[in-house]
């Protein structure tokens, strides 16, 4: 590395190569290795109230996804884990749209800390905040009263994605406002296994026109899972052009 390499070069660096080897040793993502992946459906009803500025949150539309539902440690069956939800939006503008949100809770106090649960069913955060324009938001996936329940473990996930199309709202809200649903994504058929274990997400790169992610936990992001890409030999946007093909 050139001597005018600063410390947050070094930092990244070290965090890439840190990353890649633990991926190596695992031979699976670092982050979130247990899940279940499945087609879906992203429908927006625009974001009420005040815009966002952000024309995928605010503007009416539909769009295939691809979904997956994880454990992050992982721990055994239904014992408590921080559960992850990664939405891939596919979008007409080329570049998919990437979500992942971590269960946490739904005040602004604790929606930008990760805490474990047993249930799939409840609140998901960004748990770092974005920014668009000058507001500061925090975008969520919550649950929907009326959707068939997701159960505490990933067949229990897979065994309700079968028998109906379980869905969650999706919610942006500032730091400290409350949350503002804009739309809702479903699942649909199950992908394989091999589907699942090749999917590889972006949740810095692959945002929307007018978002941005900011903070150093957007950094840690970052560089956590481009490490574990690149241990995988994945690429940012594995999963296929409509999130069924890989």
């Amino acid at each position: 590395m050139p001597p005018a390499a600063t410390v947050t070069d070094r930092a990244a660096v070290a965090v890439d190569r840190a990353t890649a080897a633990l991926t190596r040793l695992r031979r699976a993502r670092l982050l979130h290795p247990a899940g279940r992946s499945f087609t879906g459906e992203v429908v927006v009803w625009g974001t009420p109230g005040p815009p966002t500025g952000v024309p995928l949150l605010d503007d009416p539309g539909r769009f295939p996804a691809t979904v997956r539902l994880s454990k992050g440690v992982p721990t055994p069956g239904a014992w408590p884990d921080v559960l992850g939800l990664a939405v891939r939006l596919h979008s007409d503008a080329g570049r998919p749209f990437d979500l992942l949100v971590s269960s946490s809770g739904a005040a602004p106090l604790l929606r930008n800390l990760p805490l474990p649960r047993r249930r799939f069913a409840g609140t998901y955060s960004t748990i770092m905040p974005f920014r668009a324009g000058r507001r500061r938001l925090f975008l969520a996936a919550l649950a929907d009263p009326e959707s068939p329940d997701l159960g505490r473990s990933l067949p229990e996930v897979a065994a309700a994605a079968r028998a109906d199309a379980p869905r969650l709202v999706l919610a942006v809200a500032s730091a400290v406002g409350p949350w503002r649903p804009f739309g809702q994504v479903s699942l649909g058929a199950q992908l394989s296994a091999r589907d699942d274990a090749a999917l590889a997400f972006d949740p810095i790169g692959n945002l929307p026109p007018g978002l941005r992610a900011v903070g150093p936990i957007a950094w840690l992001r970052e560089h956590t899972y481009r490490g574990s890409r690149r241990a995988r030999g994945a690429v940012a946007q594995s999963g296929g052009s409509m999130g069924v093909t890989v």
